[in-house]
């Protein structure tokens, strides 16, 4: 059984930064594939970024690209994203999911965290 925690999440002002943290737990974090999702309310949840475990490839949804990073350290476990020069549209619930490839799909991914909540104001 895999256990995601995420952390980090707030409430700041449009064009600030923010850091989540995703700690795993419970099965080798290094060998899964570590994506991030966003849902607003009432709306789906949707694909923001994954990083692949064997060679730190990196993929980001279109809206995000150039002001969010993806990174983890398979040492302590942890995922992360640095999210620069946030917006109002940014303002979801962000949840950390493991799974087997380097995908955009909700489907492809195994398990997920309870989320940590991100509110942009203007």
């Amino acid at each position: 059984q895999v256990q995601l925690v995420e952390s980090g999440g707030g409430l700041v002002q449009a064009g600030s930064s923010l850091r989540l943290s995703c700690a795993v737990s419970g099965s080798t974090f290094s060998t899964y594939d570590m994506g991030w999702f966003r849902q607003a309310p009432g709306e789906e949840r949707l694909f923001v970024a994954v990083i692949r475990w064997s060679d730190g490839d990196t993929a980001y949804a279109d809206s995000v690209k150039g002001r969010f990073t993806i990174s983890r350290d398979n040492a302590k476990n942890t995922l992360y994203l640095q999210m620069n020069s946030l917006k109002p549209e940014d303002t979801a619930r962000y949840y950390c999911a493991a799974g087997w490839k380097l995908s955009s799909w909700r489907d492809d991914y195994d398990y997920w965290g309870k989320g940590t909540q991100v509110t942009v104001s203007p």
